[in-house]
Formats: structure tokens, sequence, C-alpha cells
């Protein structure tokens, strides 16, 4: 892959241009898209004009554009020449971290679940389909939840904190290294009341745990799933339901965190017992408890930073894999809050 960049067309224009060669004329149809989609996108978000010439890709427009531009197009066929697709996603995310490049390699690391990882692109492996980490936030997380027994995913909706840690728990059940997966959540929402809801109490906290299902559906046949829940193999329920408990050999999620007390917090931290995993996901800009109570998520920050084996890992808008448009909303947020 070479590239070649040219001066500005006339001393009058400012516009600059640079172009890609790109060897494999196969992947670069993958790389343009069906009706030079992906182009269009690219264009479409850094204001650039992309032509093709045979192999070669010309980007056009302002220096510091073009050469953005030239980035994105160099990371997503370094996507394609590793054996991987190109989706909408994958371009938002290059758009937005700026044209990565191709991907480093990960360090090696210990433990038989994690030899995938060694010297490739880190890939969780479930029944359905393999799951990528898109962004460097994302593949940090993901292997600290391989090389930690606790650890925390902190960040803003759609950035795939309980997405990507359901895949790992997936992960290590199919190779044995746990016997369970249980998935809670606080039953809390603003302004509603479970006992209000109609229905027996499956039917009324079901609604709440639709996420973890909907996670755990991508990643299990949906007869394979149901099975493993009746046979209690895979647990999906509310907070409350884990006092008394002690969890050994299973690999635990606590999501929505930041809307369990401090009390229910320590509750649940405390249920780790011998062979298991735990990880605790939250957004700390979503808390839906009554004005005056603390949050747990806020609480387990500050006492449990400097334990060793515990993770605390953060997202921001950049790491959101959502439509692109929930990139934006949290951002706008983000400069209205008068806390910043």
């Amino acid at each position: 892959m070479a590239t070649t960049a040219l001066p500005p067309m006339d001393d009058s224009s400012a516009l600059h241009e640079e172009t890609v060669e790109f060897p494999d004329n196969f992947l670069l149809i993958d790389l343009c898209g069906e009706h030079d989609r992906n182009l269009a996108e690219i264009e479409r978000q850094l204001g650039v004009q992309i032509m093709r010439r045979g192999n070669q890709l010309s980007v056009v427009g302002e220096e510091p554009l073009v050469k953005e531009g030239v980035g994105v197009l160099t990371a997503l066929y370094a996507r394609l020449e590793a054996g991987r697709s190109v989706e909408p996603a994958d371009i938002d995310r290059e758009l937005r971290m700026g044209g990565s490049g191709p991907e480093p390699q990960s360090e090696p690391c210990d433990g038989d679940q994690l030899e995938m990882f060694k010297g490739g692109p880190v890939e969780i492996k479930t029944r359905k389909k393999l799951v990528e980490p898109r962004t460097d936030a994302q593949k940090a997380y993901v292997l600290s939840l391989f090389n930690n027994e606790m650890a925390f995913g902190i960040g803003p909706a759609g950035t795939g904190k309980t997405y990507l840690a359901v895949a790992v728990g997936v992960s290590m059940f199919i190779e044995g290294h746990v016997d369970r997966i249980i998935l809670a959540r606080p039953a809390v929402e603003a302004g509603e009341k479970l006992g209000y809801l109609p229905g027996d109490m499956k039917e009324k906290v079901d609604p709440y745990m639709q996420p973890l299902y909907d996670a755990l559906n991508d990643f299990f046949p949906a007869k394979q799933a149901a099975k493993l829940i009746e046979e209690k193999r895979i647990e999906i329920a509310p907070l409350a339901f884990m006092r008394g408990r002690t969890l050994a050999n299973a690999f635990v999620v606590l999501d929505e965190a930041q809307n369990a007390t401090s009390m229910q917090m320590k509750m649940f931290l405390t249920r780790l017992g011998e062979g298991s995993r735990m990880v605790i996901t939250g957004d700390r800009s979503q808390v839906d408890l009554p004005r005056g109570v603390t949050s747990g998520l806020h609480d387990a920050e500050r006492l449990l930073r400097e334990i060793p084996n515990i993770s605390f890992n953060y997202f921001t808008s950049k790491d959101v894999v959502r439509h692109p448009l929930v990139a934006k909303i949290i951002e706008a947020y983000e400069k209205d809050d008068p806390a910043k």
C-alpha cells in the first residue's frame, strides 16, 4: 500500500490531495462499500472528496482533513487485511478516533482463555459470533475482565460496557472456566415502583432485566439460552435477590450499578466466592436514586481504587458504538453540565 502526497492543485486553492494505493482489488471493493457508500460517509463527515482511480483512492480537501481521511481509509483497509469486515460502526469509530491506523498487537496474557489474544486482535468467542472491541478503551476493558477478579466499567450509554461483559462471561462459561453466569440489575426506575406494575414478581421485574436478556440472546441460540436459564446455569435477577448468597465459580455482572445504594453495593461485592469473576458497570450521569441517596458506584470508586485485582476502566463519548448521533447527544449534554 503506497501513499503519494500531491501539492495543492493551484496557488489560489487551499486544497490538498493525497493518493493511497491498495494492492488487493477485492479488499478495495469491500473498503468502498456497496455503491461506494463507505467512501460517501467518510466524505460527508470529513468534508473531503474521495476519487477512485483503479486501485488508488485520492483524497482531496483541506490538508488536515485529507490526512485524517487517509488515516481512516488505511485503518479500515488494515481491518479487511486481517480478515474482518467493515461495518458502519467501524467507519464511525475510525472517524471519531481520527484514523487510528492498524491495531497494535495485544500484550501476552496468562490463562487459556486469553490464547486468542496473543499476537492478534482482541476477539471474544461466543456460540453465535465473534465479538470485537472497537476502541482502545474497550480493548483495555476486555483484557481487564480476563485479568482481574473484579472489574468496573464506568461511562456513558452505548459504550459497550454491559455487552462486552456479558460476552466475556459467555466465553468463559463456554470454555469451562465458570459454571454459571449471573446477571443482576437494581430494579430502579425514575418515579416508578415495582408494586404498581401488574403480574407476578417475574413479570414485574422482567422489563428491568430486558437489556440483559437482549445481550444474552446475541451470544447464545434462543433455545440454548432458554434451557440454560431453566437449569439455573444462567440467572437474570434484580440486585435484591443476591442478598445472603455466596456466588462461587460464577461470572457475575451488575449492570446499572449507579442505581445501587451504598449498602446494596457492599452487599453485592461481598457475594464474591471462590473461582468467580465480578463485573460492575454503570453510568454516573444517569442516577435514578431518590435525591440525597448516595450512589453505591460512587462509594465503590472512592473506597476500592487502591485494592489489587480490582480494575477501573472508563469510557467517553468517543467509545460510543451505537448510532453516531448517540455520541453527539452525550457530548452536548456533557458541555451543558454545570458541574464540569
